[in-house]
């Protein structure tokens, strides 16, 4: 695998890379668990700017970005509003997300970037443009919260993501049984077997899904997300727990230190 490298860490290289997300309505929430999240020291701190209040205004969004920067130094910033229609939490037209998210690109300040793949090519493609001109690292995601798509159907959805230009696929499934996680890992190891340039993120959410975000590494996925004060999607693991169980599957399976 090739992997990207962001600030000081190369995801698609070692143990899987631990992100925590910021996730609060106001600055005063927002600040508080980005010095938290900070003093955890994880490789890539998420903030989920849909959370905030203000966020839509250009000023209130690059005050907030350089408040966390601030906060977490040189820690990997991945900028992500989620849509409503992917498990967001503020609802926006599509010609403001792609405003939303070029501004946050420009700014200089943030290092990587999540679009949905499901807002639309025209959109997509022009923060991807953005972004590689900012040298801001792309990823392209896709949720469903309501079930695990077929194999086929996840696997199509990877391929387009990757298609279109992502620099880290992302895919995060609701799952129904116990086969809806196994069929995600199985996603994960035949996308991570077909593209091993490409660092891939995958996850199978709530409880069932646990061993996705602890053994991702096993069939290929490069970043787990976790939790410090507030989950941002069902099933995250609080972080110390989730570090601890990474790393002991990283250390039995290439059966050395960490």
């Amino acid at each position: 695998m090739c992997p990207i490298e962001v600030r000081n860490i190369r995801i698609g290289e070692g143990i899987p890379k631990l992100c925590l997300p910021i996730v609060g309505h106001t600055q005063y929430e927002i600040t508080s668990q980005a010095m938290t999240i900070a003093s955890l020291k994880p490789d890539i701190v998420e903030f989920r700017a849909d959370w905030y209040d203000n966020i839509t205004e250009e000023e209130n969004l690059l005050d907030m970005l350089r408040l966390i920067r601030k906060l977490i130094g040189s820690i990997p910033l991945l900028f992500t509003f989620r849509r409503i229609e992917e498990g967001g939490v503020q609802k926006i037209s599509t010609r403001d997300y792609g405003t939303l998210n070029r501004h946050a690109i420009k700014s200089g300040l943030i290092d990587m970037v999540d679009i949905e793949l499901m807002s639309g090519e025209k959109t997509v493609k022009s923060i991807i443009n953005a972004a590689h001109k900012s040298n801001v690292i792309v990823i392209i995601s896709n949720h469903d919260f309501e079930k695990t798509p077929s194999r086929a159907e996840m696997i199509e959805r990877m391929k387009q993501m990757i298609e279109v230009g992502a620099d880290i696929p992302k895919l995060a499934v609701m799952p129904q049984s116990n086969k809806d996680v196994l069929s995600l890992l199985d996603v994960t190891d035949t996308i991570h077997t077909k593209y091993p340039d490409i660092p891939i993120i995958t996850m199978s959410m709530d409880g069932k899904g646990i061993v996705s975000r602890i053994a991702g590494e096993i069939f290929g996925s490069s970043v787990t997300f976790g939790s410090a004060r507030k989950a941002s999607a069902p099933g995250q693991i609080e972080a110390g727990d989730l570090a601890t169980a990474i790393r002991t599957v990283h250390r039995n399976l290439h059966n050395n230190e960490v």
